[in-house]
């Protein structure tokens, strides 16, 4: 019985790179029909792939408390700087932050980056002024350092 074509073509194939005229067990018929994998190396790959994540996933945690952190001391700065400019051109501090937006000296209170709210922010009224000569975070929480957020 003659050669197909394609049985031909693949042989003349193989001749042209160089490599011997039949192919190679794994690119035969057989090998090709009993491809896939063993119901035990998916678990192994699954069961890798769930400890690769479990050690991974804490200090993606961690750094998403850090990143908050930086984010609400940002915050602080600039509400800080904010009612420390408006002090400075009006002589007086601000009854409210929100006072800090209509008068231009801010564009939008920033969101307390811990309680995801603008409005949590605990205003520190100046008693012998008046108005808001400080602010804090709104949040109850402790920091990585040890220092409540609410007092920083």
């Amino acid at each position: 019985m003659g050669r197909t074509y394609t049985e031909q073509s693949s042989r003349r194939t193989y001749e042209m790179k160089g490599l011997p005229s039949s192919p190679s067990p794994i690119t035969s018929r057989h090998w090709r029909s009993q491809g896939g994998f063993t119901l035990a190396e998916l678990m192994i790959v699954v069961t890798i792939a769930g400890i690769l994540v479990s050690l991974a996933e804490p200090s993606f945690q961690q750094s998403i408390v850090r990143a908050r952190e930086a984010a609400l001391k940002q915050n602080l700065f600039t509400l800080r700087d904010a009612i420390d400019q408006h002090r400075a051109d009006r002589g007086s501090y601000p009854p409210t932050l929100a006072d800090l937006k209509s008068a231009g000296y801010v564009k939008r209170i920033p969101l307390d980056p811990f309680t995801k709210a603008d409005s949590t922010w605990q205003e520190i009224l100046d008693e012998a002024e008046g108005g808001v000569f400080d602010v804090h975070s709104g949040s109850d929480l402790v920091g990585t350092d040890g220092i409540p957020y609410n007092e920083l």
